[in-house]
């Protein structure tokens, strides 16, 4: 087997780069990325080619290793704050593509997919370019996750949806590259079925896999936990791997009879058989997908080429937080000694740790937020019900056995010292002066994986109870396994009207897919790929 080879990878909806990352240290070059956020595209940047967006807009400079594919603006100033849902059409616009196209060799072109599309169906030289991987080779893998949830082929043709589109364009992308192998990403909800305007039900996940074997892909279908490839998180994704027919076929050697890899594909080639016949009578039924969390489905992850998505131990919040407190930081967990250092030889070095600045949190929110730690030491759903029946103000009263559990905690008042209260009346009174509205608020348990990382700061508090606060951007970015030489750059968050169209920080971390799940991924793909060098 030949092991020196590194394989090459495009990626669409490339994000801040959290799974390009993952990607790289598991045996991938970057062929070319693609994003639509100019916020999300300057870390990208920044991390991977070591540009600073910034400093170049002050000089009036632009990038060497970024392309604006349409912009609005002349000015990298205005750019890096444009509304990326406002891109002029293709020609438009300032358009920084080269006309050399070996100039876009392991870059980012920031821009719309769908433009992009366009673009390559118009400029031959692009698509040959982009197809051998500017090295008359082919490309060996292409990866993203864009957004599948309202996604039908009858929505497609319907034209109902903008975001109906963006699977099939990523389809039609995939169609014109043809890689040997497509890596699709996407959240847990794309497996719950969806009504259509008519009221009937539909799979995204089974429309999408159902468009891909259109186009010649054989769809592996995946339900799998981030938890398990070593994330301090709990962070469940809908997976899809598919590959170009005729690598299957040359890959089926390989796969011994009643191996887990036979199991694994049989019914996606049947599937795919079925959709060559005719993919109107496809029914859904025909392909299932495999769920780590079924016993019988893990094993089947544990003894294939998918393993490396199942062999790590779980990781705790404590672990990867605990010596970035304020108060009585413990030192660096052996978790995150390794994190760093399997990132090291790709990131660049940093002299200290970035993003990693506190939000200032209100006195009454300090409160709030140690009453969200005692209710998750408490650990029982009657009794966040019932201190949030009176936060909400839907109570006056805690009911007494709720009330003896409680009053042996402290809580933090207005002097910023703790104190227990004696009395039910004025525990109370307590709550009432503490009042939220909000739902999804709670504290984290250090000794369990991180609830899914989300992309607003105040979701989750810290467990300390000297650490009455939201997380940090560096916090949030260790949850999702990002090693600390990987810097965030734009905004740190936004609001209003403005979190339609901007990706801040918070959001660019929320968003990406965990770097060591990335990293589990590729692994996984490799070994494919690797079978094709025998």
């Amino acid at each position: 087997m030949k092991c020196s080879k590194k394989f090459n990878h495009i990626e669409l909806f490339a994000g801040c780069g959290g799974l390009s990352l993952g990607l790289e240290k598991a045996g991938f070059e970057l062929t070319l990325a693609n994003e639509l956020s100019p916020m999300a595209a300057e870390t990208f940047a920044y991390n991977f080619f070591n540009e600073n967006f910034q400093q170049l807009a002050k000089k009036n400079k632009k990038p060497k290793k970024a392309f604006w594919l349409s912009s609005q603006f002349d000015s990298l100033t205005k750019r890096l704050r444009e509304n990326p849902f406002s891109y002029p059409s293709l020609h438009e616009g300032f358009n920084d593509i080269p006309s050399d196209k070996k100039q876009l060799e392991n870059s980012l072109i920031i821009g719309d997919i769908i433009e992009l599309n366009n673009l390559i169906a118009q400029d031959k030289a692009l698509l040959f370019a982009l197809k051998s991987a500017f090295n008359d080779t082919e490309v060996d893998l292409i990866s993203g996750g864009p957004p599948c949830q309202s996604f039908s082929m009858a929505g497609l043709r319907q034209k109902d949806s903008d975001k109906n589109t963006l699977p099939w364009e990523f389809a039609n992308f995939v169609e014109k590259i043809q890689p040997k192998i497509v890596l699709l990403e996407n959240v847990t909800g794309i497996l719950r079925a969806f009504k259509d305007k008519d009221g009937s039900l539909y799979h995204a996940w089974f429309e999408v896999a159902k468009v891909f074997a259109t186009k010649k892909y054989i769809p592996l279908c995946l339900h799998v936990n981030a938890r398990f490839a070593g994330v301090p998180q709990n962070r469940p994704r809908f997976i899809m791997l598919a590959i170009r027919h005729d690598i299957v076929q040359k890959l089926k050697p390989f796969f011994k009879k009643e191996s887990a890899e036979e199991t694994l594909f049989s019914p996606s080639l049947n599937f795919y058989a079925s959709v060559q016949e005719n993919v109107e009578k496809v029914s859904f039924g025909s392909l299932p997908y495999f769920d780590v969390s079924i016993p019988e489905h893990h094993k089947l992850f544990q003894s294939s080429f998918l393993k490396h998505l199942v062999n790590h131990d779980e990781v705790n919040v404590k672990s990867a937080l605990d010596d970035l407190k304020i108060h009585n930081p413990a030192k660096p967990s052996s978790f995150i000694k390794n994190l760093n250092s399997e990132f090291a030889s790709i990131l660049k070095a940093r002299k200290k740790i970035s993003n990693h600045e506190l939000r200032n949190n209100s006195q009454l929110v300090k409160c709030r937020f140690r009453i969200y730690q005692i209710l998750q030491q408490c650990d029982n759903r009657y009794i966040t019900n019932s201190v949030f029946n009176i936060l909400k103000g839907k109570e006056n009263n805690l009911p007494e056995d709720v009330w003896d559990k409680l009053k042996k905690f402290e809580y933090l008042q207005d002097n910023n010292q703790m104190k227990a209260f004696i009395n039910k009346v004025d525990f109370e009174e307590y709550l009432k002066q503490h009042p939220t509205q909000k739902q999804t608020q709670k504290a984290l348990d250090p000794n369990s994986p991180s609830p899914a990382a989300l992309s607003i700061p105040d979701d989750a508090c810290h467990y300390d109870e000297k650490e009455l606060r939201v997380l940090t951007v560096r916090e949030m970015a260790r949850i999702q396994s990002f090693p600390d030489n990987f810097v965030f750059r734009s905004k740190v968050t936004t609001g209003g009207k403005m979190r339609k169209f901007e990706v801040p920080q918070y959001t660019q971390v929320g968003n990406a897919v965990p770097p060591l799940f990335g990293l589990a991924l590729g692994k996984s793909v490799t070994e494919l790929l690797k079978l094709l060098e025998k």
